[in-house]
């Protein structure tokens, strides 16, 4: 039979490829010089026989009687259109399209079929024969493969970027798509999974259905993705077999409550189609999103509409076939290239194709496939169409798409179909129809991304969650650490759930918040000798032996990559912990509060504060007069008996008086501090080893102690690059107090770092162990789950719930809560103060200085001048000295007191009394 097959085939294509017809008869009817055909060929591939077919078929037809009827266009031409059926076959559809171009056609409308496009694209390339599809949508053929291809449809580019939004929209993250496994269903998803990842979602499965599947192999493919998790099914077939999809789906009872169907325009396709249009279709579609082709409403589309119902006696449809407007639109945009082609002068002629010439020894007679020698100046033609036809403007993009892409998005409900939104490239999801956008500002209100209430299937409003556990009732394993330590967290139970404790209980709180019910059962992983380690239970998650793992598990980097974890229900990080005892004092602990550099910037301040004071004082208050002896002593006195706030000398400048409160504020400052300080090295407890924080720690050579199963060996080791022979590891608390005790010298540790919640219960229990420095990590505790698991999120919004209503607060105070002693001292720190902690105050105290002996020497200078001028005014003076114009004369004048220096500005200089100035007593050495 194979055979026989073969042989049939073969003579089916040799009579196919012989018979050829004509070329158009010509008459004369110049056009500079170039006659014009009094009839061109275009041809038509696609099967009658199908939804599309019978959708296209009347409207090519009527197409085509609209240009020859039409002046304007084509005249004295008349446009003829050969039709040929492929009969739903690649095979068949293939012969047809070489019998039409074997007959001179100079364009081709179609196919409809995607894998007939691609082949016979190779062909028309080969003629230079525009080919022009009302109906594959395949994203590939826009490649610049096919040069000669024009699609007049959408993309299915486009159509997946909107049921991505969609899916986005509805905040699905899987998706299975059910697609059939030919050119056209294999673009599609293709797309499709492009468009998802860009939006931060995925297909879980691909469901392929070979073309013509029949019913049991349907059922079959639908019984296996009915035991995936995912509930979200995108359907993209063929029209004319997809119905059978939904049927199968609903005798299994796939379309009821927590379903979501959301097909391509396929769907509406066959519900618009006179087959399809009746009960049937949306009985088995019921809560079915679905996409068709938009097409705007207008009168041109009302007055094809009616035409298509009087010749196919559809009197009752309102609604007309997105491919029906392509078609009829196809027709029209070839009518307009060839006037456009014939009027700038072009002839229509072929030529034998030298290739097909070339092979030698066929019986085929390839020769009567010839090229059509124009062909390129027609597809340029049709590349600039510009006109607004049934479907919308007819243009084209330079990726050679159509302007403008849009769809309807629908709803089945009931008997018929609601239109919840639609979707276009320029502003996504809207309520508002896309011509209305094109026209509005992108900010305009009417632009949104809002949708209509949607009947899901199972007649209910509420949006499914999408997915459920494919366990088929079978509970969750849930992996639980097994602990030999710090029990608090998880413990074995003789209880019905096996384990108990603080993250045990925060799961099983979190869980019961949960919508939907969970079946799971604790499955301990661990040999009960040693702490199991964290990471290999996280490694059993991502493997799907373990539905899920809880615990005191710390999220890190590593296992992240690994798994997906909630929200953390606790803080955590690592942190240091060493030992510690009581300092005895000595003879010199008052010195220790502040640093040397310290004690020695405050003895410098106090006597420089001193000596600014006196500066101010010494004219105007005998307190800082006398001998030079007695002003040292004085100046000494004073700064530091500020220190007690115990000076017994007044000021009466009211400089002086200003520094002197800048000072005393510093002084109390410096006062507090240093009590404070004393008596917390007097009563703290500090550390044995010289242990400061973490950069000491890793400089020293001294062994570490770590949790054994903890996270912070690979920390200390990797990212810290601690030498894994300094490593110590530890099981339990009375082990961690052993090692401390016996110290780095014998045997044991200087110092453990581990994670904050254990370091808080050792603590509790063993006080005379300290905290260094602060949390150098910060992180947190979570559950894990595998990769893109949903029931991670809405554990985490669980978990966040807990928190705000403080019933996780509420757990943690019933398990770790407990503290055997005083642990508010546990943080040390034994450094003096230093410089910089009064840097500030200091640099407040000395610019209050300056600015008082700025102000101080100016007024000097100013009294200094008049001085000088009275001087050289008055020359009945006896024994007057000569002008104060030296250092030395200066200093005399600022030693002098100031009321002797006003009294002596306030004298005239041809007064009755005049002052001696030169007198002995006025001329004695003055004190410095």
């Amino acid at each position: 039979m194979g055979m026989a097959s073969a042989q049939v085939s073969a003579i089916l294509l040799y009579v196919c490829i012989i018979s050829g017809g004509a070329i158009a008869d010509s008459q004369d009817s110049t056009n500079g010089g170039i006659s014009r055909p009094t009839e061109v060929r275009i041809g038509a591939l696609f099967t009658f026989d199908s939804v599309i077919g019978r959708a296209v078929k009347p409207a090519i037809e009527l197409a085509v009687a609209d240009v020859n009827a039409n002046p304007g266009v084509l005249s004295g031409t008349k446009l003829t259109v050969l039709m040929q059926d492929t009969n739903c076959s690649g095979f068949v559809g293939t012969i047809e399209a070489l019998q039409l171009l074997a007959k001179d056609v100079i364009a081709v409308l179609g196919p409809q079929s995607s894998a007939i496009a691609h082949v016979v694209s190779h062909a028309v390339n080969e003629l230079h024969v525009p080919l022009i599809s009302f109906a594959a949508s395949d994203p590939t053929l826009s490649s610049l493969e096919y040069p000669y291809f024009v699609r007049t449809t959408l993309s299915d580019y486009y159509q997946m970027a909107a049921v991505a939004t969609i899916i986005s929209h509805y905040r699905w993250r899987e998706v299975i798509a059910i697609y059939v496994d030919d050119d056209y269903g294999r673009g599609g998803i293709t797309a499709l999974g492009d468009a998802l990842a860009k939006r931060m979602s995925k297909i879980t499965y691909k469901a392929k259905l070979p073309p013509g599947a029949g019913r049991t192999a349907i059922q079959d493919i639908l019984m296996q993705v009915n035991e995936m998790e995912s509930r979200v099914y995108i359907v993209h077939v063929n029209p004319d077999s997809g119905l059978n999809v939904f049927s199968a789906a609903k005798s299994l009872g796939m379309m009821s409550s927590g379903y979501v169907w959301i097909a391509t325009d396929w769907l509406s396709a066959a519900i618009d189609s006179s087959v399809h249009a009746n009960s049937d279709a949306t009985e088995h579609t019921q809560g079915v999103i679905m996409l068709r082709q938009h097409v705007a409403d207008s009168g041109i589309q009302h007055s094809l509409l009616s035409k298509l119902n009087g010749l196919t006696r559809k009197a009752n449809s309102t609604s007309l076939s997105s491919y029906s407007a392509h078609a009829y639109d196809s027709v029209w945009l070839a009518a307009h290239a060839v006037e456009r082609f014939l009027t700038a002068g072009n002839e229509v002629s072929f030529s034998v194709n030298q290739n097909l010439q070339a092979v030698k020894g066929s019986n085929l007679q390839l020769d009567s496939l010839r090229i059509f020698n124009n062909g390129d100046k027609l597809l340029e033609k049709v590349w600039q169409a510009n006109f607004t036809g049934v479907s919308g403007q007819v243009q084209f993009t330079l990726d050679r798409n159509l302007i403008h892409p849009a769809y309807d998005i629908l709803n089945v409900a009931g008997t018929g179909l609601r239109t919840i939104g639609y979707w276009s490239n320029f502003s996504g999801l809207s309520v508002a129809a896309p011509e209305n956008l094109h026209s509005a500002p992108r900010d305009s209100s009417t632009n949104n991304t809002q949708l209509h209430g949607v009947i899901w299937p199972g007649q209910t409003a509420e949006k499914p969650r999408g997915w459920v556990f494919p366990y088929h009732g079978k509970p969750l394993r849930i992996g639980v650490p097994l602990r030999t330590s710090y029990n608090e967290f998880v413990m074995q139970d003789n209880g019905p759930d096996g384990v108990k404790g603080f993250s045990v209980d925060v799961f099983k709180s979190a869980i019961s918040l949960l919508p939907y019910p969970v079946a799971y059962s604790f499955v301990l992983f661990g040999n009960g000798l040693k702490n199991p380690s964290y990471s290999d239970l996280v490694q059993k998650v991502s493997e799907n032996y373990f539905d899920a793992a809880i615990g005191d598990i710390a999220i890190v980097t590593n296992r992240t990559r690994l798994v997906d974890f909630t929200q953390p229900y606790t803080e955590s990080g690592l942190i240091i912990v060493a030992p510690a005892r009581e300092v005895e004092s000595n003879a010199w602990a008052f010195l220790k509060p502040f640093t040397f550099q310290m004690w020695c910037v405050l003895v410098m301040l106090f006597l420089f504060v001193g000596a600014v004071v006196w500066i101010l004082e010494h004219r105007t208050n005998t307190e800082f007069r006398g001998t030079p002896r007695q002003q040292i002593m004085t100046v000494c006195w004073f700064s530091f008996s500020t220190m007690f706030f115990a000076h017994r000398e007044n000021t009466s400048s009211a400089l002086g008086r200003f520094v002197l409160l800048v000072w005393l504020f510093v002084v109390l400052i410096v006062n507090s501090s240093y009590t404070a300080s004393l008596t917390s090295l007097l009563t703290v407890q500090e550390l044995t080893a010289g242990i400061k924080g973490l950069d000491s720690l890793i400089s020293s050579s001294s062994p570490i102690g770590y949790q054994v199963g903890s996270f912070a060996r690979n920390y200390l080791v990797e990212e810290l690059n601690i030498a894994d022979s300094r490593l110590v590891p530890l099981n339990s608390p009375s082990d961690y107090a052993r090692a401390l005790e016996l110290g780095s010298g014998n045997g044991g540790v200087s110092a453990i770092i581990d994670e904050l919640p254990y370091v808080e219960i050792f603590l509790s229990k063993y006080c005379k162990f300290k905290t260094v420095g602060q949390v150098f990590t910060k992180g947190g505790w979570g559950f894990a789950f595998p990769r893109d698991s949903p029931l991670a999120e809405d554990l985490s919004t669980a978990i966040l719930t807990l928190s705000e209503n403080g019933n996780l607060q509420r757990i943690h105070d019933e398990w770790l809560s407990v503290r055997g002693c005083d642990t508010d001292d546990s943080n040390i720190s034994s450094n003096s103060l230093s410089l910089s902690s009064f840097w500030g105050l200091f640099v407040v105290c000395g610019l209050a200085c300056a600015i008082a002996l700025l102000i101080f020497f100016w007024r000097i200078f100013c009294q200094y001048s008049r001085y000088n001028n009275q001087i050289e005014l008055e020359p009945e003076i006896v024994n007057r000295p000569a002008r104060l114009t030296s250092i030395k004369s200066l200093i005399s004048f600022v030693d002098k007191r100031e009321e002797e220096v006003k009294n002596a500005l306030k004298k005239k200089p041809n007064g009755s009394q005049q002052t001696k100035i030169g007198s002995t007593e006025e001329q004695s050495t003055l004190p410095l």
